[in-house]
């Protein structure tokens, strides 16, 4: 049983897919006009080192909507460990609030808030990990293409925290992932050799386009350059010129293939206007599903016992 969200990998089939199941949940009641407070008087604590759209509004808005309270730690020019210890902010934050959710650059850090908080930890990005978004677009995929089984997505450009959550979602999910990649540009070995150690489904990785795209159902791409990649961007650009997914990448995929982002786009770059505003085009639905799938995450994690603890308090009260 998981006491933190930090990897789709720490979660079994059954735990996503009861996650899924509570986020359309989540989404149902909230357009049928439901309006329940199940985390009345929580607080989740949020820290940023990188700038946010989409997960600063769907967490803040999420846990107003499930009758908490959300606090915004903005540390863009000042990243935990550098000002403060991370596991003194853990143990400061762990005796104020009842969860925190963490959008850093390394990995390493969202690990050690979760070491030594006694609070749930939820990743909202890091630079290896975007589970949260996986979860979002997994909700949007099924709700437009049905069950995962016998369902390919073809990741086109870098093998990028994003790619390495849907590796993993693969490893748990019958979903076939194929990343469509430059040379240089593959996943991180050890998440790639898990996921096909672990795969429900068909993962691969390749550098043809055709072989890559042929079949698929989904046709996902992401940003060149990530936060923190700005300075290699020029030379991305000219690298992953070929991988930009347009009307005419689209042709390789199956007619009647999604086309999905994360968001945001640099419209020009990775993906041209005509796809990414076309009806094929399921990247707002994916967006707007962040709301219901980290609700989800934030009840399952947050929810008191009646003796008012949480299970990850409870963990470390037996530890």
């Amino acid at each position: 049983m998981y006491t933190d969200f930090l990897s789709l990998a720490d979660l079994t089939t059954d735990e996503i897919l009861e996650l899924l199941e509570l986020a359309d949940s989540l989404k149902a009641g909230l357009k049928a006009g439901k309006r329940e407070a199940p985390l009345a008087g929580q607080t989740l604590a949020m820290i940023f080192e990188k700038p946010s759209l989409r997960t600063r509004v769907t967490f803040e808005t999420g846990m107003y909507q499930l009758g908490g309270h959300a606090i915004l730690l903005e540390m863009v020019t000042t990243r935990l460990g550098e000002r403060e210890s991370v596991p003194d902010v853990a143990r400061n934050l762990a005796r104020w609030v009842d969860g925190i959710m963490a959008r850093t650059f390394s990995h390493d850090t969202v690990l050690e808030l979760a070491r030594h908080a006694q609070v749930p930890i939820i990743n909202a990005l890091t630079d290896k990990l975007h589970p949260c978004q996986i979860l979002a677009d997994a909700q949007a995929l099924r709700e437009h293409k049905g069950d995962f089984q016998n369902l390919k997505l073809a990741f086109v450009g870098d093998g990028n925290n994003v790619c390495a959550s849907w590796f993993n979602f693969a490893a748990r999910l019958p979903l076939n992932v194929t990343l469509v990649c430059p040379p240089g540009y593959e996943l991180e070995p050890a998440i790639a050799e898990f996921a096909r150690r672990e795969a429900r489904g068909e993962v691969n990785i390749t550098h043809d386009l055709e072989e890559g795209l042929a079949g698929a159902d989904a046709v996902y791409t992401d940003v060149w350059a990530s936060m923190g990649q700005e300075n290699e961007s020029a030379e991305r650009a000219k690298i992953f010129a070929p991988y930009q997914v347009n009307a005419r990448l689209m042709k390789l995929a199956r007619p009647d293939a999604v086309f999905m982002h994360c968001l945001p786009a640099h419209r020009g770059e990775e993906v041209t206007d005509d796809v990414m505003d076309s009806p094929r085009s399921i990247a707002l639905d994916q967006a707007e599903n962040r709301l219901h799938a980290q609700k989800a995450v934030m009840l399952t994690l947050m929810r008191k016992d009646a003796s008012g603890r949480n299970r990850k308090q409870k963990q470390f009260a037996r530890g």
